[in-house]
């Protein structure tokens, strides 16, 4: 079996490895002939770890592990009002004993409490973190630098993460969980058609791409449905991200254009906005098996690969495996939406 060594790299351990790969039984016998005698698996990334879990963890494992080899006593990052990513820097950072502060934008055009104040944004400051509420086109980045630079000015050593995690560090965490989904698969006796996932940041599309193109696999078994850029833009960055995230880890190989497997279609009218595909996704996950899809991420991806399982993309008697990314607390911040 291919591997990877990523040890070299300082991690802080965040996520309960590995974390299991499950048949959709359920939705199975519910959607029958609708699935074309396709398999669906999932892999539960949202339930690893601290914080209710979720895939920015193993991008933090990273993150974090930098940070604290670097002396960091505080950390800094960038998300929207309801960051899944924010959410679990405050959890990590918790447990790590590192000072927190989150720059937070109003990028969704909500104001009703259920956004504002419940979800993911009642937990950061359940973690004790610092936020920093900003407008929607503000550049939270360079206000979490300024913040950052003062710090440092205080005598304070100050570590900053982008949005979502996704730089070729926090990219690591993908590549590693490309390995371990390798070695379940053999494990399983199972072969994969594809490896689908929700793509927000592109970091963990880009580091997937990055972890098998690394072992001399197709990169293009993994797939990722955007959700917050549009598709060309959202293409770009996963190329981008991956090549950086090859070139960390010390490999000659690269990507192409052609490597990246993305689907831009199953976005709707923006990022966080709801569509009527990713509710009948999440509703049907629940009732069928007792799974959770969050509404921004893996309800818009889980619908985009219904629709291509029933489209026929996928041959009769393959197997797919969708990677459930978390985001659990966002689905209290979309109570209306999802009623009924």
């Amino acid at each position: 079996m291919p591997t990877l060594d990523l040890a070299r790299f300082p991690r802080l351990p965040l996520v309960t490895r590995p974390t299991p790969i499950e048949p959709l039984d359920g939705l199975t016998a519910h959607l029958g002939d609708a699935l074309n005698g396709v398999r669906i698996f999932v892999k539960r990334d949202d339930v690893a770890g601290i914080g209710l879990g979720g895939n920015k963890l193993r991008k933090l494992e990273y993150l974090l592990g930098a940070a604290k080899a670097a002396g960091a006593d505080t950390a800094i990052t960038v998300g929207g009002i309801q960051s899944n990513h924010a959410r679990l820097t405050a959890a990590a950072t918790a447990r790590a004993g590192l000072a927190c502060e989150l720059f937070l934008t109003r990028s969704v055009p909500r104001q009703d409490p259920d956004y504002t104040g419940n979800g993911n944004r009642l937990l950061d400051d359940l973690f004790g973190a610092t936020v920093h509420e900003l407008p929607g086109d503000a550049d939270s980045l360079a206000a979490a630098e300024a913040r950052a630079d003062a710090l440092r000015a205080q005598g304070r050593t100050v570590y900053t993460f982008p949005s979502g995690g996704s730089s070729p560090t926090g990219c690591l965490g993908y590549a590693n969980c490309a390995t371990e989904i390798l070695a379940q698969t053999e494990a399983l006796g199972l072969t994969f058609t594809q490896i689908v996932t929700a793509n927000g940041s592109a970091g963990t599309h880009a580091g997937l791409v990055a972890g098998l193109a690394a072992m001399a696999c197709d990169p293009r078994l993994a797939k990722s449905f955007a959700v917050l850029a549009e598709e060309p833009r959202a293409r770009a960055e996963v190329l981008d991200k991956a090549n950086a995230t090859l070139a960390l880890i010390g490999t000659e190989r690269r990507v192409g254009p052609e490597d990246i497997n993305l689907d831009g279609r199953h976005r709707g009218p923006g990022y966080g906005i709801p569509t009527a595909s990713m509710l009948v996704a999440v509703r049907l996950m629940a009732r069928t098996e007792g799974k959770l899809l969050d509404p921004v991420y893996s309800g818009k991806a889980f619908a985009g690969l219904l629709h291509d399982v029933r489209a026929g993309l996928y041959p009769a008697g393959s197997s797919v495996l969708f990677l459930m990314t978390g985001g659990t607390p966002g689905i209290f911040a979309y109570k209306d939406v999802l009623a009924g």
